[in-house]
């Protein structure tokens, strides 16, 4: 009986630390906006740039909307941090039917703040449109952001991300007619599984510097480049994660069950029939 009360014990003092710990560490929920509310989109930028060093900067959450000619490139720019797994969604309004002469193809490709292209684990990243099709829509699910990674490798780090849209390939005739464009970025929050145990000096945004560089700025006021692109709730420190907190949980789980199975296997001690000595 004895026994068994503290086998009870230790699940359920396991259950008090795998609970809080559980949701941040398993639930993939999109990150929640404080700008707008449940099932709609805060405005964004209604401009796109040209270039990467034109691109127009928005925010998860945020909807960006842009007017352009058929055959321009458009940029946008936004922020990931370690942990995450942004998911690109653009609408592409497409000219008149009456005004195109046959189909066409749309691409939308993600970069990372060296300008690397991310391939995309999955979604429509590229689509044809017959003439008749009014819109189309694209995606692209990024892998997870990571905190660190080998200078050969090419996974996402944190930093700016640059969204292009273009189309790849329509009738010479359509170049130059107008069409409209909205980009928006949903974020999931995959948790400690992806941070590493080193961390980026700064994360990869336009106009970083050197740590010394950046204090001065500070100490004269003046907002860094990497402030300026900062997540709404600011980047992460880079050192923390919950997986301190299941490292703990397992810690004390396996001293929990060093006790029980001492519990179960040391026996009652020595039976009272037998003599001392013996």
């Amino acid at each position: 009986m004895r026994t068994a009360r503290m086998l009870a014990a230790a699940g359920l003092a396991a259950a008090a630390l795998l609970g809080p710990a559980a949701p941040g560490a398993l639930a993939d929920t999109p990150a929640p906006s404080a700008s707008a509310p449940s099932g709609e989109k805060a405005a964004g930028p209604t401009e796109a740039g040209t270039t990467f060093r034109t691109a127009a900067a928005f925010r998860p959450g945020q909807e960006a909307t842009a007017q352009a000619a058929t055959g321009d490139y458009l940029y946008w720019v936004f922020p990931a941090d370690t942990g995450e797994r942004p998911t690109v969604k653009a609408t592409v309004t497409l000219p008149e039917s009456a005004l195109r002469h046959g189909s066409s193809t749309w691409r939308v490709d993600v970069y990372d703040g060296l300008r690397r292209r991310q391939p995309c684990m999955y979604g429509s990243q590229s689509r044809s449109a017959a003439k008749e099709t009014a819109s189309l829509e694209l995606a692209c699910v990024l892998r997870p952001v990571r905190a660190s990674a080998d200078a050969w490798a090419d996974d996402p780090l944190p930093g700016s991300y640059y969204v292009r849209l273009t189309v790849t390939g329509l009738p010479e005739e359509d170049l130059g007619q107008s069409f409209s464009a909205r980009i928006g970025v949903d974020v999931l929050d995959r948790g400690g599984r992806y941070a590493t145990d080193g961390a980026l000096a700064a994360p990869l945004v336009p106009g970083a510097t050197t740590a010394e560089i950046a204090e001065a700025e500070e100490q004269a006021g003046r907002r860094t480049p990497v402030e300026a692109a900062a997540p709404e709730d600011g980047w992460s420190s880079g050192w923390w994660s919950d997986r301190w907190l299941w490292t703990a949980a397992g810690g004390v789980l396996a001293a929990l069950a060093g006790i029980g199975g001492y519990a179960l296997t040391r026996g009652s001690g020595r039976p009272s029939r037998v003599p001392p000595g013996i």
